[in-house]
């Protein structure tokens, strides 16, 4: 499949959601949209049908936590972590589910990086999905979407990315860091945020209700905003980078840290899509049918060849009675001892002979069976084969002309005449 659908939910149902078609094969957009709500996800249930889906969900909603656990195991690590952060969430750890990120290349020593996101908030974005009957078995925070930030060649300087989709801020701070903000509270937050460089705080607690502190490393001690859409900012250095639309910046960088929201009891099993199912189905109807035709094939060719050995037991029988003392006779041979019988007899020359005119006229015969003959003379000086023949119709006796002519014989029809039901002609016949 070279087509993706990406859908990105909001926090509430109300809240709008933004769709696009990504064709990775010609990293371009097929179509994009909008939708009202999560009820109106049913408008993207056939776009689905055929199409891998990956959901972007608000950053706002989940927690990015980088910590140093220690542990050799990272069953043992994973395990220890939620109780950890146990004094840093605003919520119950049973009320929260926890999703790991294996990351190798962090340049500071934690081992453990973790998404927190309430249990009942994943599980109604899959619920809205499901409603829409949409198979989506991969769902990531919107801000790990975005580009990873490029190494700056001064350490003291920290590049950030942001892209404003709909009336929100999405801004990554590194490689497990990020924030969602609403644009109408972004200079309240890019203040704080400055204020958190001298206190070398980060400030990803704004990120979300749930949170109440995250205290990790500090940050530099300037940061520059590498922004994919027009933003303002009266704390920050911003780059402007080119404009893109924001669902389309996501899904060219979505596969580049590869991290699902969608572990444990919440992931979703390989479901074959209706189609393959279809498919399947009829591919199970043609194997049997083909079974079915193999095995009638084989009765059939077992009839043939019952039916063969009597033919050539019956051409033996024949052939010795017409010529009884004959001792062998062979088969395969049968034809060409006929014509040596019947030259003997004087009915052959060094031209075609009878049988094989007869052989000739075979073809045509089978083509009309309406066509009877009465009468079948050869002429052997002129190698010429005259026929006295009955139909039903005058129909048959012009099929049969055309059967020989077809043969490259040489036909001349004579005259017809009707007798009743019956119609009676000749014909003269040459090879």
């Amino acid at each position: 499949m070279t087509e993706t659908l990406y859908i990105r939910l909001g926090s509430k149902a109300h809240d709008v959601i933004h769709w696009l078609i990504w064709s990775e094969q010609n990293r371009e957009i097929i179509a994009s949209g909008e939708l009202a709500n999560a009820e109106a996800l049913t408008q993207l249930t056939e776009k689905a049908q055929q199409r891998t889906v990956i959901t972007f969900v608000s950053g706002s909603d989940v927690i990015l936590k980088q910590l140093t656990v220690p542990g050799n195991s990272q069953r043992a690590i994973r395990l220890a972590a939620p109780y950890m952060l146990e004094d840093a969430l605003a919520q119950d750890v049973e009320q929260l589910f926890f999703a790991y990120a294996n990351i190798k290349n962090d340049s500071s020593e934690n081992n453990c990086f973790v998404a927190v996101v309430e249990r009942a908030q994943l599980a109604q974005w899959q619920s809205w999905l499901n409603d829409a009957n949409i198979a989506c078995r991969v769902m990531i925070p919107d801000v790990l979407a975005l580009p990873i930030n490029s190494a700056s060649d001064n350490e003291n300087i920290m590049p950030w990315l942001a892209v404003i989709l709909g009336e929100q801020v999405l801004l990554r701070q590194s490689i497990w860091q990020g924030m969602v903000i609403d644009q109408n509270i972004w200079p309240a937050i890019e203040q704080r945020l400055s204020d958190s460089l001298t206190s070398s705080l980060h400030s990803s607690s704004e990120n979300s209700a749930l949170e109440k502190a995250d205290k990790n490393a500090p940050l530099p001690s300037k940061v520059v905003i590498n922004s994919y859409s027009t933003l303002s900012s009266n704390c920050f250095t911003v780059n402007a980078m080119p404009e893109e639309l924001p669902l389309a910046l996501l899904a060219e960088n979505a596969n580049q840290q590869k991290f699902n929201l969608l572990q444990g009891e919440f992931q979703v099993k390989q479901q074959r899509s209706p189609m393959l199912a279809n498919w399947l189905s009829v591919a199970a109807v043609f194997v049997v049918a083909l079974l079915l035709t193999v095995a009638v094939k084989v009765v059939k060719l077992q009839q043939i060849s019952a039916e063969q050995a009597q033919v050539k037991e019956k051409i033996v029988q024949v052939y010795k009675k017409a010529f009884p003392k004959t001792r062998r006779v062979n088969v395969a041979t049968v034809r060409s001892q006929l014509k040596r019988k019947l030259a003997g007899y004087g009915s052959s020359s060094s031209q075609e002979g009878f049988l094989t005119m007869l052989t000739k006229v075979r073809p045509a015969f089978t083509a009309v069976p309406q066509l009877k003959p009465q009468s079948i003379k050869f002429d052997a000086k002129r190698q010429e084969l005259r026929l006295q023949a009955s139909a039903n119709d005058y129909q048959a006796f012009e099929k049969f002309k055309i059967a020989l002519e077809k043969a490259k014989l040489t036909v001349s029809q004579g005259s017809l005449n009707n007798q009743g039901d019956q119609v009676t002609g000749s014909f003269s016949i040459k090879g």
